[in-house]
């Protein structure tokens, strides 16, 4: 079930203190501006129009702050906002008409009383719409503020994200580790099958010139992943050999769906990194796909270590996934089986 956000996510702010200034000002403000108002015969003699003013303008106010709160919580998505501000519209008209009948009702005899301050009832229904059109404006522009500010921040967070992910990218390629066992292996080769030799450079080459291109890409296709997994899997599979078996199912039809780059070598690496491959426990990593998700998963066949994995690459790949859909990568180890779940995108 959804959470729904809070009262302050909502509007933007907390209000609080806007209602306390807000509705004592402005209910102040209105006779003197549009119902001929005036302070020249003393406070006293001004205070039965405020009262009346304060009473419309709580009103409106409290009811207009609901409808936008109700409805923010109900469309959240920026997909949204036609849907929100209409129904946000054609409410406040609806509150505006209610509240107006039921507060004739409670005022005009107040204003009876006295007939030198009475207004015109179309001055009324004039300055009645101009307060919920000062509300309004209020309420939403704070609301888009907030939403800008908030825009600016997931835009800066994502391109730190992006950065990382080309460090976690190219720090889990280019480390001298890898190098060592990468020349290592190709060193073997050179003697032994120089057009295996060659065909280890192209695969190589390939590996690091897709990092370079993914550099400003927030997005790729399935199928461009799928390419730069094989040239990886060639590498570490020259170095493991037969201990390494992997299996890729991903059906040509959904290929054209989008996720983050570089993510399923990160999820290929930590599996590689974290679990023992050798003759005696070979270990198998399976690609596929199950419904929106694609499945990256392994048996649990963890190397004896001292200090714990940090989960660096883990939650590099969550945290940007967070940026474009709700849907979450979900991770589990159940039943000796570790298995991570990346969306399928389509935009």
């Amino acid at each position: 079930m959804k959470q729904q956000i809070s009262v302050r996510e909502a509007i933007g702010i907390d209000d609080r203190l806007l209602l306390w200034i807000g509705i004592p000002a402005v209910s102040f403000f209105i006779p003197l501006l549009l119902f001929n108002g005036t302070l020249a015969n003393g406070f006293l003699q001004y205070l039965p129009k405020w009262g009346i003013s304060f009473l419309y303008t709580t009103s409106y106010w409290l009811v207009s702050r609901y409808i936008f709160i109700y409805f923010r919580r109900r469309y959240t998505s920026a997909a949204h906002t036609t849907e929100r501000l209409v129904y946000t519209g054609l409410s406040l008209l609806i509150g505006f008409v209610v509240i107006n009948i039921l507060l004739w009702q409670i005022c005009h005899p107040i204003m009876d009383q006295y007939p030198e301050q009475k207004a015109d009832d179309t001055d009324m229904i004039a300055g009645s719409l101009i307060i919920v059109a000062l509300i309004s404006t209020i309420y939403e522009s704070i609301y888009l503020y907030q939403n800008w500010k908030r825009t600016l921040l997931e835009t800066e967070q994502l391109r730190r994200e992006q950065v990382e992910s080309q460090l976690e990218g190219l720090k889990n390629q280019v480390n001298p580790h890898f190098l060592f066992n990468s020349l290592n292996t190709l060193a073997c080769l050179i003697p032994e099958d120089e057009g295996k030799a060659v065909h280890f450079v192209q695969k190589l080459s390939r590996v690091y010139r897709y990092i370079l291109e993914m550099k400003d890409k927030k997005l790729v296709t399935l199928a461009e992943e799928l390419k730069f997994l094989q040239a990886y899997i060639f590498l570490v599979k020259e170095r493991f050999g037969e201990n390494l078996q992997v299996e890729v199912d991903v059906p040509e039809a959904v290929q054209s769906l989008q996720i983050v780059p570089l993510s399923l070598q990160i999820l290929f690496e930590n599996a590689i990194k974290h679990n023992v491959i050798s003759q005696g426990k070979p270990l198998t990593i399976a690609l596929r796909v199950e419904g929106s998700k694609l499945v990256v998963a392994n048996k649990l066949q963890p190397k004896a270590q001292v200090m714990p994995g940090t989960r660096t690459g883990l939650d590099n790949v969550r945290n940007r996934y967070r940026y474009f859909t709700n849907d979450p990568v979900a991770i589990s180890s159940d039943n000796g089986c570790f298995e991570v779940h990346l969306p399928m995108l389509q935009f």
